[in-house]
């Protein structure tokens, strides 16, 4: 038995450059897709959403000169490649998945709506949500939460390259421990980034479990849905 029967897994844009400086890296873009095929054969219901900042971050590009709201679109369009990159990746592992834009742009992508959203996953497809909220000053973590909610996850699946919440950056400081469990209060006390604070309230005031893993060690997912405690889950008190 899965631990969660109906998933939104974010994952962070990011992580899929792998060994490269920039763009994407098509051995991680595969072992994503090899993790997320197998546990869509376990009958686990699957939405995604898919950062961009490994071709564009809108924040850091207003800070060298763009316009913020221009950078943050020039942000959601790279999120609308890597979402094609991992649906071409599923769908060559025999899994249907299907991306939906979150500003017009037929054919490329479908606009987005909760009820597309939700036949899609009830088919049996996975849904790739891509563009944000459609909005700027959103980051992926709050399109992410809205996403969660709006499908009626079980839980938001935040795939780093750390294994977890920690009392500190693990990268670096070597005295960091890791929290196993952790309350949304407790993050807003100690200050700890896990997501943004847009993203973290939308899913304390909604009751939507976070649950952050390393997703580049290949197997995780998987141990994740098995119940195993390889992160950290992230609740109300």
């Amino acid at each position: 038995m899965v631990r969660f029967k109906r998933i939104l897994l974010k994952l962070s844009g990011e992580s899929l450059m792998g060994e490269k400086q920039y763009g994407i890296d098509e051995v991680r873009l595969s072992e994503y897709a090899e993790q997320i095929a197998e546990i869509h054969k376990m009958g686990v219901e699957i939405g995604i959403v898919i950062g961009g900042g490994n071709i564009f971050r809108g924040l850091s590009g207003s800070s060298k000169g763009f316009d913020r709201v221009k950078g943050d679109q020039m942000g959601m369009l790279a999120t609308v490649i890597n979402s094609l990159a991992l649906s071409s990746a599923l769908n060559s592992k025999g899994v249907k998945a299907r991306v939906l834009t979150a500003i017009r742009m037929e054919p490329i992508g479908e606009f987005y709506s909760k009820q597309k959203a939700l036949e899609t996953i009830e088919r049996g497809e996975i849904a790739i949500f891509s563009a944000g909220t459609g909005n700027p000053y959103f980051t992926t973590d709050t399109g992410s939460s809205l996403r969660a909610i709006e499908i009626e996850a079980d839980v938001m699946l935040k795939g780093t390259r750390v294994d977890g919440i920690y009392t500190a950056d693990p990268e670096k400081d070597p005295t960091a421990t890791k929290f196993e469990e952790i309350t949304y209060d407790e993050i807003y006390t100690r200050g700890l980034k896990v997501m943004d604070l847009t993203a973290t309230t939308m899913c304390k005031e909604n009751g939507m479990p976070i649950y952050v893993f390393d997703m580049d060690k290949v197997g995780n997912l998987k141990k994740v849905m098995m119940g195993e405690k390889i992160g950290t889950l992230v609740k109300l008190a």
